[in-house]
This record gives C-alpha cells, structure tokens and sequence, in this order.
C-alpha cells in the first residue's frame, strides 16, 4: 500500500515514480534500510535489480525476511542492537507478492486485490461454482498481509469476501473460523448487494471541479538562447530569453530575463548594463557578480510573475501560443537554475507553473468570469 510515500528517481531525463517500505538488508551484519519500488519494475535493494533478481537477493539472505536470535542490527547510525527471540510476520514469498502489488499500483493497473475484486464481481454477475472457485483463487493470490484490506472497510474487514468465496459448507482461510453458514452466506451476499448499490450512488455524484490532471500532452520548453524574434516563434516564444521587449515603468527591457535580472540587482549602473545586454547569458553573467536586493529570494516569484503578466499582455500573438498549449503541464528547462527549471525532475520547475498561471488568467479574460 503506497499512501503517501512517494518518490521518483531519473533514468535518462525520464522520472520514474516510485515508493518505499522498511527491509533489512543483511550486508555482515543485518541494517535495517529503505527499499525502494520502482513503476518499471526495478528494486532498490542497495542496488537497483529486476523482480527476479529480488527473488535471488531473498533467497540468498541479502534482504532478510527472517533474523537469527542475537542478530546484531543497525538502522541509519541512529542506532545498534541485538536481537532477542526475534519474529517476523514476512517471508520471501509474501515480500515478493507485496513488491509485485506495489509495481502494478505504481502503474496504475489492477493489483492482485483489483484482480480478484473483478473476479468476485463476475461471480455475482454468474453465480455459477466454476465462477466461485475463480473468485477463491483470486482471493488466496491476496498477500495474507493486505487481505483485511481489500474492501477498505475496516469495519468488515475481509470477512464478507472470505465467506462469500468459500460458500455454503465452505472453510474461509483462517483456521480460526467455522465453516460457512448458509446464514452468514446470506449476509455476505446481502453485503455485496449493498455496497454494489453505494458504488452506483459514487459514480452518479458530479465532481465539484474539473478533472485532477491535465488532458493535454506536457509541454517541454527546452533550454535555448535566442537572439533575435522570428517571425513564427513557436513555443520557443514562451522562452524567458525569447527577445520580446517588455515595458515595466518607464523601462524597456529587451526580453524578461533582461527585465528579471536587472530588478535583481541592487546597483543601478549594473541595472542598465544589464538592459543594454545583447544576450541572456550575457545578462546573467553581469547579474551574477553583483549583489540582489536584500530578500530578493523572497519577492523573485511575485517579480516573475509580474514580468509574464506583462510579456503576454503586450505580445497578443505570444499570448495566442500559450493558450494553445491548453491544460498542457509546463515543463521549463533552466541549466542555470534548479529553481526555475525543471532540468530532467531535479529541479523546481517555477517558470513552468507560472506560465501555468498566466495561461489561466489568459483564459479567465478571453471567457469574461464577471467580478474579475
């Protein structure tokens, strides 16, 4: 189960996501570690590795499912200790089942619970015992760990989908319960038929707002240094560095990042340098041996924000080139700065929403939304 714990790592310019659960590695002594799950299968076990190579670094001991009595341990030089009449509710089979289930949820495909829900619900749809029996082998494909879970009910927990897929007559899994009453069938069934009712009443409700993610392609705006306007710019207009003057005051700054860098600096003089620039590298260059404004760190966004205002307020056919793009996720490209670029998911990627931002104002106009 992911919940939260998510995270990524970049393998060719590419961000695979990815989560993570507590393991011991056993490297001497055993350490206990973060193992990392990858969507592209890969598992990072101190080293990335396929799923079949998983399974030989747990049958070989490297990712310990079990500890010896006396076992000596660390977790992160935080700590040390032995082990006394250790236990542990994994083994490999299960671990590797949970690893499984983890890269299909990370891929957004029926995990082994998926799975056997939609084998239940054929049952339901064809009562038939071949249907049943593949409902029950569903069922046991379940890692032991995350049946209880699978209706996500903790309330019921598992016990209407043991009873149901072991019928009338039949033993559910847990040695602890008796065999199936026709009464308790009964409400097995009877609690499936609800919770049937509850999942038609979800999907009827209307979403208070639009659709979480975007529908249109992301939009990547390669790092370049234009130096002088073309007469169909393409997405390369939507460059900081694209050479459309902007006026902010009385000032005309050749593009925004003339215009950005130069209300950086605290130094007038340095100040008109920098608009006279020829070039964006040139203007950082000068930028970047003078002093910013003191809490510069804490306005540059709200600056930023202005100077695109102002870029596609007075450059209607650049403001045309950005509302094409949609709801397109903005992926801007900064070698210079982790701040402003995204540059392969390391970096922060703020020219990129911004533009986002300026795009929505761009539409809020074009559809009149009265009162702003």
């Amino acid at each position: 189960m992911i919940g939260n714990r998510i995270t990524y790592r970049t393998a060719d310019g590419v961000r695979i996501p990815g989560t993570w659960r507590h393991a011991f590695i056993r490297n001497g002594s055993y350490f206990l570690t973060d193992l990392f799950i990858y969507a592209d299968g890969l598992i990072d076990c101190w080293g990335l590795v396929t799923i079949e190579e998983f399974e030989e670094k747990l049958r070989t001991g490297w990712v310990a499912t079990t500890l010896p009595d006396g076992a000596e341990v660390s977790a992160h030089d935080l700590a040390h200790w032995k082990f006394s009449e250790p236990r542990s509710w994994l083994t490999p089979e299960l671990l590797v089942a949970e690893v499984r289930d983890t890269i299909d949820q990370l891929n957004r495909r029926p995990d082994s619970t998926g799975r056997c829900l939609a084998a239940v619900d054929a049952f339901l749809a064809d009562r038939t015992a071949e249907n049943r029996a593949a409902a029950h082998t569903a069922f046991l494909a379940i890692p032991v760990s995350q049946r209880r879970y699978a209706l996500g009910d903790m309330d019921s927990k598992d016990w209407p989908l043991r009873v149901l897929v072991a019928g009338p007559g039949g033993q559910t899994y847990l040695p602890s319960d008796p065999p199936v009453s026709q009464e308790a069938y009964d409400r097995a069934l009877a609690y499936f038929e609800e919770r049937a009712r509850w999942s038609t009443e979800r999907h009827t409700r209307v979403p208070s707002d639009g659709p979480a993610a975007p529908h249109a392609p992301a939009v990547q705006l390669y790092h370049s240094c234009p130096t002088k306007p073309v007469a169909d710019p393409g997405r390369l207009g939507l460059r900081n560095d694209y050479p459309a003057p902007i006026t902010v005051g009385e000032v005309v700054y050749p593009s925004v990042a003339h215009a950005y860098w130069a209300l950086s600096v605290a130094q007038p003089e340095v100040r008109s340098a920098i608009t006279a620039a020829d070039t964006a590298a040139a203007v950082r260059k000068l930028a970047a041996g003078t002093p910013r404004h003191e809490g510069w760190e804490h306005i540059r966004t709200a600056v930023m924000t202005s100077l695109l205002r102002a870029k596609y307020d007075q450059h209607p056919e650049l403001a045309e080139i950005l509302l094409a793009t949609d709801d397109a996720t903005m992926i801007y490209d900064d070698m210079d700065s982790a701040f402003w670029g995204d540059n392969a998911g390391r970096g922060r990627n703020w020219t990129g929403r911004l533009l986002e931002l300026v795009r929505s104002e761009l539409h809020m106009q074009r559809n009149g939304i009265p009162g702003l």
